[in-house]
């Protein structure tokens, strides 16, 4: 019997996990990025389709490597994103998903996070693709992609923490030298 206690989550997530809109590679992307790290699993690409002249989102999707949130967050993302331009995706939070979801429980807030990083990253690399910056494309990164790149850096440094040396054996095989 597990002592693990099941996350809350909404009945909006679930069904998103079971049932996931536009899960998948794109063939004919416009763009491609990705947010996450592939060292635990928590990985979200995306893919846009964009009407180049009117840089609307035609179509999106993505890719996920995680949990029931990660898929969720992925999923109602490219939902929330398709058909609106550029600059409309821009602006869409981590937070925003979140509430689109039904809420997520907060340790779990990161999938909404790494799901708009990726986005960001995918709109970034659009422009960059173009040889161009719009003048509501920030220079610098923004508060929700530094909050991205921070989710990687911190899964990078517990799973390192918590394999490395370790044998995939956990807390237990990382116990310092003291402990011999």
């Amino acid at each position: 019997m597990s002592t693990r206690i099941p996350l809350p989550y909404s009945p909006k997530v679930l069904e998103l996990f079971r049932n996931p809109k536009n899960a998948g590679v794109m063939e004919d992307a416009t763009v491609k990025a990705t947010a996450g790290s592939p060292a635990c699993g928590d990985v979200i690409s995306i893919y846009l389709k964009i009407n180049e002249e009117k840089e609307v989102i035609l179509k999106a999707s993505f890719e996920s490597y995680g949990c029931a949130a990660n898929i969720a967050a992925a999923s109602i993302l490219t939902e929330v994103i398709k058909g609106k331009t550029l600059k409309e995706a821009w602006e869409v939070t981590w937070k925003e998903i979140s509430d689109e979801l039904g809420g997520l429980p907060a340790i779990k807030f990161h999938c909404s996070i790494l799901a708009v990083g990726a986005l960001k990253r995918a709109i970034r690399a659009y422009y960059k693709k173009k040889g161009k910056r719009p003048d509501w494309l920030p220079e610098g990164l923004t508060k929700e992609e530094l909050q991205a790149l921070e989710e990687e850096k911190l899964i990078e440094k517990l799973y390192r923490r918590f394999t490395v040396g370790s044998g995939g054996g956990g807390i237990e095989g990382n116990r310092s030298e003291d402990s011999a």
